[in-house]
């Protein structure tokens, strides 16, 4: 049999596209390598988030989960200082500018279940070997079941969501790392730590250790869980020392006592994970027959909370992109692509803010400060608005002020 579109990989990026291609009529087939939705990071969701649930028929759905609501971010110096919050409905009393801290479990499983009500064939337990061509087009994937069988899988449109596998990114070789962004993350979940109250329930906390040279998630989740990781560059956090996962998270974690405020009775629930090297991008979004969405199109640190966002949009407008090749029997990369400018321009919007935060002698008091019309912009762009307002006149002064730091941001 051969389908209108084969997904590769289960997460929120896939899922959508699954379902909004298979609410227009078409046979998808979505792919997922863990029989079951797994722990991941990436829970705490933008504002922006808002308006894909809603055309996705899941704000229901979140309203009524047990995710707590986020409706601020607050960081936190050095020095332990708590700086004030960004609170998103000051900028924009709506509904949309509160959105969910989400155990990506059960969140991905909401997301894949749509995905099965709309039409889209569900296939777990299945690892993707590699992206099958003939004459430079994708023409479908080989798997390897879970009986390890080989099976090769027809599609028009092959679409990639591997997340940071990046499957066929490394296949085709057009994954380009960062290497101003050579970080590493170790993380994990704990029961009973200090959350905040009221309004700052379901705040994300950003913490910075006292020697500057890490900072600390600290994001709400159900149950009385939160989720806590560390970020670093590579060859401070791994190299020259003991790189054991629970040494370096509690060697990182005596530098920030703010946190251990917080922790200092909670209860370790998980083995410290680690992700390592994870910033990069790629040169092309799509190609003949194929697309990459989510991780797999490119990833940025995850200070400011963007992975899942940009997986559910890069999702929404692939899944457009493709109905629409698939409408007009069209599969060059200029259908399949043609999200790619509008896609990459608010991915690279983001990362300036990235840059940002990681330049030593940039201060965004400081910034604001000197750019005191900018903070609406700088408030739309930490609750993913970029594709919705114009941020020009943000990016501009970012430009500037990095320039001045010495720092490039492209």
């Amino acid at each position: 049999m051969e389908y209108d579109v084969v997904i590769a990989g289960g997460g929120p990026a896939g899922a959508t596209v699954a379902a909004l291609v298979a609410r227009g009529g078409y046979r998808v087939l979505l792919l997922e390598r863990s029989p079951a939705a797994r722990f991941k990071i990436g829970e705490s969701l933008m504002p922006a988030t808002y308006w894909i649930f809603q055309r996705l028929g899941l704000l229901d759905t979140m309203r009524e989960s047990a995710f707590p609501v986020k409706g601020s971010v607050q960081f936190f110096s050095a020095d332990g200082r708590a700086a004030t919050p960004f609170y998103f409905e000051d900028h924009d009393p709506h509904e949309s500018s509160r959105t969910w801290q989400v155990l990506r479990s059960d969140f991905d499983r909401i997301l894949v279940d749509l995905a099965a009500a709309e039409g889209a064939e569900i296939r777990p337990g299945v690892s993707v070997k590699r992206v099958l061509f003939a004459d430079d087009k994708a023409t479908g994937l080989e798997i390897k079941n879970e009986d390890g069988a080989l099976e090769q899988i027809s599609s028009r449109v092959v679409v990639d969501a591997t997340g940071q596998s990046s499957l066929l990114a490394r296949q085709l070789g057009i994954l380009e790392p960062e290497p101003l962004l050579r970080h590493a993350s170790y993380f994990t979940h704990f029961e009973g730590a200090v959350r905040g109250q009221g309004r700052d329930a379901g705040a994300t906390l950003i913490l910075h250790t006292e020697t500057r040279k890490s900072w600390f998630w600290f994001i709400p989740l159900p149950d009385d869980r939160v989720s806590v990781g560390v970020v670093g560059p590579v060859d401070y956090l791994v190299g020259g020392r003991d790189a054991d996962p629970e040494r370096v998270f509690q060697e990182e974690l005596s530098h920030c006592p703010a946190l251990q405020e917080r922790l200092g009775s909670a209860r370790q629930l998980l083995p410290v994970k680690v992700i390592r090297d994870y910033s990069y991008s790629v040169r092309s979004f799509a190609g003949e027959g194929w697309v990459l969405v989510g991780d797999a199109a490119g990833f940025i640190d995850p200070i400011y909370s963007s992975g899942v966002y940009l997986a559910l949009v890069s999702g929404e407008m692939a899944a457009d992109a493709i109905c629409d090749a698939l409408e007009n029997t069209d599969f060059s990369p200029q259908r399949l692509g043609a999200f790619e400018p509008d896609l990459r321009r608010g991915m690279e919007a983001m990362a300036k803010l990235v840059f940002a935060f990681y330049s030593p002698e940039f201060s965004f008091g400081a910034f604001l400060k000197r750019y005191p019309d900018c903070r609406g912009q700088l408030v739309d762009l930490l609750m993913g608005n970029v594709f919705r307002r114009p941020v020009d006149e943000l990016l501009a002064a970012l430009d500037a002020s990095l320039a001045v730091c010495g720092k490039t941001s492209s």
